[in-house]
């Protein structure tokens, strides 16, 4: 470690100790046993400006965008919890990736968040994993603090230490953390892996979203899709060449529960944008 990423480490544990010292104790129950862990401190998701960039803030009324995320995430819960949950390896394990960047992959991740949260009966998590181009944070209007990145490198000793509720009911988050120059790398680690492996099997009721890099160019994104059990790949209408789909796919494991979402579809001119189709099966 240099020793600038010394510096920034120790301002880090600076920063933090108090919020530590004083996180409340959290009761997580799964169906078979209680599992006691200090959670970190809540961090306040800026609702308003979500609702204005068009996510998915349930404000009690009827929306189109509510309506769509409800029909792909019956599939992703019935798939991680249902009938089809006993063929899927890590069924409760969600990747969310793109052939290239810019397709909205993100709004989409958060957008699923959002709308599984509403369940009476389900949590959700959603991990930033995009590690080189983090932007959940971003978009959730949150500062920066400690994640993934911290965790995978030993800097965090539990997957408690980098796991924040917010101020969304049943919403959960685990930030990318600080970029490294080995951000990638750190991936596809054998930490990486038992992460994953914690997750699917310590909380079964909750479905996990990964934010992952994409498919295309990142080698270390076909390792994670390994991890998981389902996985949505996002097209944008007009711009993602069938070429990139099928790259993006063709190395995907024939085991992965895998579906194709259409974004920035337009539906009508009083809505220009957004998240209007959902694909499911085969690659072929």
């Amino acid at each position: 470690m240099s020793t600038i990423e010394k510096a920034l480490a120790k301002q880090n544990s600076t920063d933090t100790s108090k919020v530590e010292v004083s996180a409340q104790e959290n009761i997580i129950q799964t169906p078979s046993e209680h599992i006691k862990n200090q959670i970190s401190e809540d961090l306040k998701i800026d609702k308003v400006s979500l609702a204005e960039r068009g996510y998915l803030i349930d404000s009690g009324s009827r929306q189109s965008i509510k309506d769509e995320f409800r029909q792909i995430k019956r599939k992703l819960l019935n798939n991680a919890f249902g009938a089809a949950s006993k063929t899927l390896d890590n069924s409760n394990l969600v990747m969310v990736s793109s052939s290239k960047p810019n397709e909205g992959k993100t709004f989409v991740s958060i957008n699923l968040a959002l709308s599984i949260a509403l369940e009476q009966d389900k949590t959700v998590l959603l991990i930033d994993a995009d590690v080189l181009r983090p932007s959940i944070n971003r978009e959730l209007g949150v500062g920066n603090v400690p994640g993934l990145i911290e965790y995978l490198l030993g800097e965090k000793a539990g997957i408690a230490d980098i796991i924040y509720n917010t101020n969304i009911d049943k919403l959960k988050i685990i930030p990318a953390g600080e970029p490294h120059h080995l951000s990638n790398e750190l991936l596809a680690s054998d930490k990486m892996e038992s992460l994953a492996k914690e997750l699917a099997e310590r909380y079964p009721d909750r479905i996990v979203i990964f934010d992952c890099p994409p498919l295309i160019g990142v080698t270390e994104t076909l390792v994670l899709a390994n991890l998981m059990g389902q996985a949505i790949v996002v097209v944008e209408e007009s711009k993602t060449q069938l070429s990139d789909i099928q790259k993006a796919t063709e190395n995907l494991s024939d085991d992965l529960a895998l579906g194709l979402v259409l974004n920035k579809a337009i539906k009508s001119h009083k809505d220009m944008y957004g998240y209007y189709g959902y694909g499911y099966g085969s690659k072929a």
